[in-house]
Order: C-alpha cells, then sequence, then structure tokens
C-alpha cells in the first residue's frame, strides 16, 4: 500500500531509542524526511547513524538534543526543522517515564515534572505545528501515549492521569481542526519490549528475588496474546495515521496493547 507520505516533513519527540525511535524509522522507510530530538545528544548520533544506514543512506535525518519538559528546547527544535526542512507535515509527540507510586507517596515535584514533560510538552508541540499545518490543509498529529488513560493502573497514578489528559486534548483538537483538513490521533500503547521495561523488569525482579524473564511471563499472562509487543507493531499503526490512507481517522484513542486494556470505552 503506498501511503502517500513520500517527502512529507515529520517530527519524531524523544526518538533516539525504544518506541520512538521505532516510529521514526517506520515514517523515514515511507520517505519522510525526518526530524528527530532526544536529551542525550550522543545516543542521537547513534541513532541517526542507525536510521541513515538502514535507508541505504537516502535517509535525511535532522537531530536536535532537546529537553521536551522546555519550552525553548522545543520552540528551537521547530525553528531548526522548518530551517533545515520546511514546514512540518507530521507531528508524533513523545515522552519519556514518569514517576512510579501510588498516590500518597507523590511529591508535588513528581506532578510538576510529568505535567512538563507529558502533557506540556505535547501542547507546546502542538502549538508550534498546527498554524502551518492549517494554512496548508493537510497535518497528521499522532500522539503516543497508554492504555492508562483508559485503564487507571494503580503503581501508574501520574502517568494515568496525564495519559486521560492527552486523550481528551486529541479529541477537542480533532474537532477544532478538521475543517482544516488536520487529524489528530492518539495510540494507547500496552507493554513492550524497549529499555524501560527490561529496567522496570530488573528493578521488580530485583525486589522479588527473582528474574527478569519470570517478570516478562507475568506480564505477558496478562495480556490476551500472551506476549509483550515489539516496537514496529506500534509504528506501523503511527506510520499509518500519518499517511494519505489514513485521511478519515481523527479523534481517535488507540488502543495498540495485544488486549490488555479491559475497559470497554
Amino acid at each position: 500500500m503506498d501511503l502517500g507520505i513520500g517527502d512529507r516533513v515529520a517530527m519524531v519527540a524523544a526518538a533516539s531509542k525504544g518506541l520512538g525511535k521505532a516510529c521514526a524509522e517506520a515514517l523515514l522507510q515511507e520517505g519522510c524526511r525526518l526530524s528527530i530530538c532526544a536529551r542525550n545528544p550522543e545516543e542521537l548520533a547513534r541513532t541517526r547513524e542507525e536510521l541513515v544506514s538502514r535507508s541505504s543512506g537516502r535517509g535525511q535525518v535532522l537531530t536536535s538534543s532537546v529537553d521536551v519538559s522546555s519550552p525553548g528546547d522545543l520552540e528551537r527544535w521547530y525553528e531548526e526543522t522548518v530551517g533545515h526542512f520546511g514546514a512540518v507535515d507530521i507531528l508524533v509527540t513523545n515522552s519519556g517515564g514518569l514517576a512510579l507510586a501510588r498516590f500518597q507517596d507523590l511529591s508535588d515535584e513528581d506532578w510538576r515534572v510529568g505535567v512538563e514533560s507529558t502533557l506540556m510538552s505535547t501542547v507546546r508541540l502542538c502549538r508550534l505545528v498546527i498554524p502551518g499545518m492549517r494554512e496548508r490543509r493537510w497535518g497528521r498529529i499522532v500522539n503516543l501515549t497508554s492504555y492508562g488513560a483508559k485503564q487507571p493502573l494503580p503503581d501508574y497514578t501520574v502517568s494515568c492521569t496525564l495519559r486521560a489528559g492527552i486523550s481528551a486534548l486529541t479529541r477537542n483538537l480533532a474537532s477544532q481542526l478538521g475543517p482544516d483538513g488536520v487529524t489528530v490521533n492518539a495510540v494507547l500503547l500496552g507493554y513492550f519490549l524497549t529499555d524501560r521495561q527490561y529496567q522496570t523488569a530488573a528493578a521488580r525482579a530485583n525486589e522479588r528475588n527473582t528474574t527478569v524473564e519470570q517478570c516478562f511471563s507475568e506480564t505477558a499472562s496478562t495480556i490476551p496474546l500472551r506476549r509483550l509487543g515489539q516496537p514496529r507493531e506500534v509504528a506501523d499503526v503511527v506510520t499509518f495515521l500519518a499517511s494519505e490512507r489514513a485521511a478519515y481517522v481523527t479523534g481517535g484513542s488507540i488502543l495498540v496493547d495485544g488486549g490488555a486494556c479491559q475497559s470497554s470505552m
């Protein structure tokens, strides 16, 4: 299927590894001109090298060292992207992990960090790209969130609260931007085999005096498909939502979780 996004300009946040990196690679393979950001410049450089190599040297990849919780960093990244490639057509918002704790164990600082890095980074990036998308009457915004937006998880208090907010923002923006040919969707993620999951499993294994493999097995047993996902399985959905073929899909909170979410709504 021709997704019709060759030569489109795509920005992918927090894309030096994990799910963001997988989304970046999938968009690059479709012919997008790609701008990615992350905090660590060394990891970014390695990721750029990998992406260009996998595209047989044909991929156009711009990198920028950015803290997504910093408004100034986000604006600089956007301006660098426009200066290098031109107007932005596709935005994939993403952020790192948040504090894992139950409500009574969370400080004001935990909440502040979460709001700035997750909710406000999405708000600010959307604010930057929307005027140009509206002017050209074409745009795709895809927000990476979590199935915790639909099914709260006790140790993910900050994450679930903010992800639900991003789902509401997604629906609101879709209503406002639809007349201008801009679609906005959220992808609600389950458990995927990323560095973050390995770190979480290792910490849990240490607490329980067990193994990482056993922790993964326990998690998989709660998922109807009985396995954790591969990053590319998220990337394929995101790339479709960013494409011409998904022109009639907007305002959705789309689960990519192997069936883990038990909510019927």
